[in-house]
């Protein structure tokens, strides 16, 4: 009896071991991951991976972190921290969306504004237009509406941003920022 069922525990582990090989050798799933589309706007935001500091009166760089921008999503997402661990820390991720760039932005202000980026046709500014959002009132809240992204060359940017409030523009918010790539 007890020599009985021990064959009969040993072929169930058999069978077992069986099944478990024909099922990794039939496992058809792509484990790499796909490449990104290719979004002419997304890849000038991967252009600016690193770290931009914040420019001074005339034009240098000081010591004051304002963008951490990041690759990510197997290629298919920039991910950008500004001004990283401050109470004003922010975060905004641009993915492709068809032909453009989509941005949502996660605002200190507790709302999430999505904004539908063009590449100028030069390829050195991107325009970014509201589109819709998260937890705000387009008609009464305050929020980021807009922002024009100007490529002046690999190690330097201009951000003009345009925030609303009750429905119209609000001068007290967003502005221009001028940035320089740190030298790692």
């Amino acid at each position: 009896m007890f020599r009985h069922t021990m064959f009969r525990h040993l072929a169930i582990c058999g069978i077992l071991a069986s099944l478990s090989a024909a099922a990794y050798a039939e496992d058809k799933h792509n484990h790499t991951a796909p490449a990104a589309a290719t979004n002419p706007g997304l890849e000038k935001m991967k252009a600016l991976a690193g770290t931009w500091l914040m420019t001074d009166e005339s034009g240098k760089p000081t010591d004051q972190v304002a963008s951490v921008i990041k690759v990510t999503a197997a290629g298919s997402a920039v991910h950008e921290t500004l001004f990283p661990g401050q109470p004003m820390e922010m975060m905004s991720v641009y993915t492709a969306d068809g032909g453009a760039l989509a941005m949502t932005h996660y605002c200190m202000l507790g709302n999430q504004p999505r904004l539908k980026g063009t590449l100028a046709e030069d390829g050195k500014q991107i325009q970014f237009d509201f589109v819709g959002g998260g937890n705000l009132d387009v008609k009464k809240d305050k929020h980021m509406h807009g922002a024009v992204l100007k490529l002046i060359d690999a190690d330097t940017i201009q951000i003009e941003g345009v925030a609303w409030e009750n429905g119209e523009p609000c001068k007290e918010m967003c502005g221009t920022m001028k940035l320089v790539r740190k030298k790692e």
